[in-house]
């Protein structure tokens, strides 16, 4: 389970980037990484190996995207992918070793990572597709509109 103190992260509409293809995965994402979070010690490999095949699945998307449509800033985000799935499988390989502990930390970082990820590189990639497919920039409702939350509130409350 999710140590004290640590926070798992749950999607909100601070999440939504606009391109609803993208905005579905991402909370694919978000439901893949709180079930690791949340999981017991006994249930983490299974988590795993579910966030590894989302992670591969959604990566290869946002990967096919970019290659089909030039998307100018590809090598960095692709560069980025490769990095957090090169993570993943090394804790994977500790995990089978027994080392749970690293299996949280990895998915606590993960957590604080992918607002920053999804607000920077991913909102890039969705306003990119918008125009490409759909000729304009992507258009965002929010739900909350008492307390906006963006990528960045949901990274800075889980620092807390």
């Amino acid at each position: 389970m999710a140590e004290a103190g640590d926070e798992t992260l749950a999607w909100h509409d601070g999440l939504l980037l606009g391109y609803g293809p993208m905005d579905g995965v991402h909370q694919e994402f978000v439901q893949c990484l709180s079930a690791l979070q949340q999981a017991a010690d006994a249930d983490l490999p299974a988590a795993l190996d579910a966030l590894e095949a989302h992670v591969l699945a959604h990566f290869g998307e946002e990967d096919r995207w970019m290659e089909e449509t030039g998307f100018p800033a590809r090598e960095c985000h692709v560069n980025e992918h490769a990095a957090v799935l090169a993570s993943l499988r090394g804790v994977k390989q500790r995990l089978a070793q027994g080392d749970a502990a690293v299996c949280r930390r990895l998915a606590l970082e993960l957590a604080r990572w992918f607002p920053g990820h999804a607000d920077y590189l991913d909102s890039a990639l969705a306003h990119w597709m918008c125009k490409q497919r759909l000729g304009g920039k992507p258009v965002v409702v929010r739900r909350d509109i008492g307390r906006r939350r963006t990528p960045s509130d949901n990274a800075r409350s889980l620092d807390r």
